[in-house]
């Protein structure tokens, strides 16, 4: 069994890493008000004289059904009918299609999770057939497998015992995709109840062929608490059976992690995203001419050192490519990725630069542009901010206080370089008005706007940064 805090920890790093992936059950839609299983054949179930409530096996249900009428058109109505029906996206949907996952797996009919990736402009394929894992939609971003169907074509839909029997004769190149997915990745299965045969066969499969050196994926289970039970007997048995459903899943790999209740998931999911977005780091500033105390050459020195330290510590940069500072971001963390990182570009600098034209209509693209980008980001980094005005004076940079106000917004973790003048002095004396809001920099106020060591700045900065996961970990207030 898993603790909270590991899952977090270890699905976090799949996620940065490239190797986390989802296997959604019906529970994931469910939220959003779509039907679950039991409920979608209670009709069919009533109709032959069952009761579902009674029934352990559905599939067995939904095949009875089938042999009394010879046919499964009703049953492919009502999936129809079911599964296009107006609902709201849930949270935990859009917190998973966020995520910069390359492959979601599901049993499920429905739509939502295309749909949450397309509300989070990512292209998707959808595989749904056999056919379709032959061919690939050019520059996608994610791939979504629907194993047993789709609402739209529901007289393919796997739901009999028959389906089941012959999905390894007609889909065996899903079970094989997923096979290798489940070796080489780590998979958080939710709303899933693990009563699919087809993936218990693959799991078995994996199992047979790897024994113990499986890799370890994650699922919830909600506690079975004694005060939902009206005795004692009941309570002890819905124990005991999960506590021996939990050891079980351990064969196959999967860490179990309990949960008072399952509303528990949204916080959880919510962590993992924070925490992947603590990777990445916004260098926010401009410098159209050198504040007091500062140089051409002590700009590029402090920009650049900065880059290239936080590469070094494998944080993701981004930039706005702000005038005066743009080319000492890129060259100070090209010239880590280039020596140490393999020339992975991709994974540790992500440049926006903003479009130049700056009528009205332009400036309200801007604020996208600016919400856009910080959005990406768990931690902004405001330096210098200055801009030449229409007269030829330096001002403060107007932008850099609209993306600071943007951060805050999005409760964003904000490092305020004060002594670097501009925006950022403006933007350190506000938060230092409200300084209770910024308990992470308890310890820092003094030392970020009177700090002059380039090398000592760097490494205030770098310290702030490290222990703001710590900070996001264990909910200490207080960085010392």
């Amino acid at each position: 069994m898993a603790s909270i805090e590991e899952f977090e920890c270890e699905f976090t790093r799949a996620v940065i890493q490239g190797y986390a992936s989802v296997f959604a059950g019906a529970g994931l839609s469910r939220a959003s008000g779509h039907t679950n299983w039991k409920e979608l054949i209670k009709p069919f179930a009533v109709e032959i004289g069952l009761d579902v409530e009674k029934e352990p096996d559905l599939v067995a249900v939904t095949q009875f059904y089938v042999n009394e009428k010879r046919n499964r058109a009703s049953i492919n109505q009502r999936i129809l009918n079911e599964f296009t029906r107006d609902v709201v996206m849930n949270k935990n949907i859009e917190i998973l299609t966020r995520l910069p996952l390359s492959t979601y797996w599901t049993t499920n009919y429905d739509k939502l999770i295309e749909q949450g990736l397309a509300a989070n402009n990512r292209k998707v394929d959808v595989k749904t057939t056999q056919d379709s894992l032959t061919t690939n939609i050019y520059d996608r971003d994610a791939i979504v497998y629907k194993m047993h169907g789709d609402v739209f074509t529901p007289n393919t839909a796997v739901l009999t015992r028959d389906d089941y029997e012959m999905y390894g004769q007609d889909r065996p190149l899903f079970r094989t995709t997923l096979q290798g997915e489940l070796i080489n990745k780590t998979f958080l299965f939710i709303g899933f109840s693990f009563d699919d045969p087809n993936l218990n066969y693959i799991l078995s499969q994996i199992r047979v062929l790897l024994g113990n050196n499986s890799r370890e994926h994650y699922c919830f289970f909600e506690k079975v608490l004694r005060d939902k039970y009206s005795c004692d007997e009941a309570y002890h048995y819905d124990s005991t059976k999960q506590r021996l459903r939990i050891e079980d899943l351990r064969r196959y790999g999967i860490q179990a992690v309990e949960l008072d209740s399952y509303s528990e998931i949204t916080k959880i999911l919510m962590d993992v995203e924070q925490s992947y977005l603590l990777n990445s780091v916004l260098i926010s500033g401009s410098c159209e001419q050198p504040p007091q105390g500062w140089s051409d050459d002590s700009i590029n020195r402090f920009v650049y050192g900065l880059a290239k330290m936080l590469v070094a510590k494998n944080y993701k940069v981004v930039s706005g490519f702000g005038f005066g500072i743009g080319s000492s971001v890129i060259n100070g963390a090209l010239s880590e990725i280039s020596a140490n990182k393999y020339k992975h570009i991709d994974e540790h600098l992500c440049l926006r630069p903003f479009p130049q034209n700056t009528s009205s209509e332009h400036q309200k693209l801007w604020s996208e542009y600016r919400m856009d980008l910080i959005e990406q980001v768990g931690v902004a980094i405001f330096v210098f901010g200055n801009k030449a005005d229409a007269n030829g004076n330096t001002v403060e940079a107007n932008g850099m206080i609209e993306e600071f106000k943007i951060a805050k917004t999005l409760n964003k973790f904000i490092i305020p370089v004060g002594v670097t003048g501009g925006a950022s002095a403006y933007i350190y004396s506000e938060m230092l008005n409200k300084k209770d809001d910024y308990p992470y920099l308890t310890s820092h106020w003094d030392k970020l706007f009177s700090e002059t060591d380039i090398n000592t700045l760097i490494e205030l900065i770098f310290n702030i940064i490290s222990i703001l996961r710590r900070f996001h970990t264990n909910g200490d207030l207080t960085i010392r």
